[in-house]
């Protein structure tokens, strides 16, 4: 990250803010500024992407079996040595990794206005994304590796069929159990709000448990909102920063956004996608295994599946998505535009739909015209001078 512009975090910029009467227009400073952080955030984005690869690449085929030989005489069994085995290589990694997040996490975030955190907010919120992901993942590859131990030759089809189940399961704890770790969410006693967001559910089918009030501004500066969970956990989870700022008719047009996104089908599109992408990632998985097994001379013995195959199969399933990302941002953008146009003929508020878009932009500090590169790899929404202009469209 040398090339990067250096600065210390107390020498960010002034926090975005969006007054009452101010204008949304943004100086030629400010758009440079988030074209700055754009082209900052893109950089921090491909070299996270370059590390991962470099390391898993390494662990597959350096580290991992002289790693597992010194466990195996203290850890006779396969299905105890792999969550100690995982924990090590997640462990390596965390200490590659950690410069890079905490730049991009916390330096630049502040560099440009956005975080609010304290350095001791900003660990302790890393700590627990880390130990999220380290009890998720060690399920996860204990599970895959059952699958793979019990049902042989047939794991992939078996183990995308998992993946959809535990999708499902996920998407409805998401709301009340995960997101309350890092944010606190409280219900929100607007009856005003309450009332614009029944009628605009009315006739979707669409049913809502309640609207809840997300407490972002502890830790950012940024505007967010989200229709989240499955079933009798689906909520409407609106940021303090975008409530306390934007008007009743901006907050309608963000919400009906949200709507659209079942109306047209989106959740379920998008889950039945990720199965089909999922099996055909780990048949993948499941052939150059194979390969990689046979070139040690070695039987595949799926009963015996060997566990230092652990790094191989996260290096394929990180190549996988970093080549499917595109498509699925493609995807995704299509039905970000969908959601748009549905937003602005339900609403029929032309005007906020144009002030909010502005609003967002200036406080997230996007950059109207990005790298059309950042846009290919990483982006799942238009460009927001794309959206604006979608509302002279409609």
């Amino acid at each position: 990250m040398h090339s990067a512009e250096s600065a210390s975090p107390s020498e960010s910029s002034t926090p975005p803010t969006v007054h009452p009467g101010e204008s949304l227009e943004r100086t030629p400073q400010q758009l440079e500024e988030a074209h700055k952080y754009g082209r900052q955030e893109l950089i921090c984005q491909l070299t996270d992407k370059a590390i991962d690869l470099a390391f898993l690449s390494v662990a597959a085929f350096l580290i991992v079996r002289p790693l597992d030989a010194w466990l195996a005489p203290h850890i006779a069994s396969d299905a105890w040595r792999l969550p100690v085995l995982f924990l090590m290589i997640f462990a390596m990694h965390l200490a590659v990794s950690f410069p890079l997040s905490y730049y991009s996490g916390f330096v630049l975030e502040h560099r440009y206005g956005l975080s609010r955190m304290t350095v001791g907010k900003w660990f302790w919120r890393y700590a627990k994304g880390n130990l999220l992901a380290i009890v998720f993942g060690m399920l996860t590859f204990e599970g895959l590796f059952w699958i793979i131990w019990t049902t042989h030759g047939w794991w992939w089809i078996v183990s995308a069929a998992a993946f959809f189940v535990i999708s499902v399961v996920l998407g409805q704890l998401m709301p009340v159990l995960i997101l309350p770790l890092f944010y606190k969410v409280e219900r929100l006693d607007n009856p005003e709000l309450a009332a614009r967001m029944q009628k605009l559910a009315a006739g979707t089918g669409l049913s809502i448990e309640g609207v809840y009030r997300l407490g972002l501004s502890v830790e950012t500066v940024k505007a967010n909102a989200m229709l989240a969970g499955l079933g009798s956990t689906r909520r409407v989870l609106m940021g303090d920063t975008l409530l306390d700022g934007f008007t009743p008719d901006e907050i309608e047009v963000i919400f009906a956004h949200e709507i659209g996104h079942h109306v047209h089908g989106h959740i379920t599109k998008m889950i039945a996608a990720g199965l089909v992408f999922s099996a055909v990632g780990f048949w993948i998985c499941d052939r150059l295994a194979a390969g990689w097994i046979g070139a040690t001379n070695q039987p595949l013995d799926y009963a015996h599946f060997p566990i230092a195959v652990l790094p191989l199969l996260m290096l394929i399933i990180t190549v996988f998505g970093l080549i499917m990302e595109p498509l699925q941002n493609v995807i995704s953008r299509h039905y970000e535009r969908q959601c748009d146009r549905y937003a602005l003929r339900r609403t029929g508020l032309t005007t906020a739909y144009r002030t909010a878009f502005r609003k967002l932009a200036k406080l997230n500090k996007d950059d109207p015209n990005p790298n059309p590169l950042a846009v290919f790899l990483f982006h799942s929404h238009p460009p927001i001078a794309q959206r604006l202009a979608l509302a002279d469209e409609v």
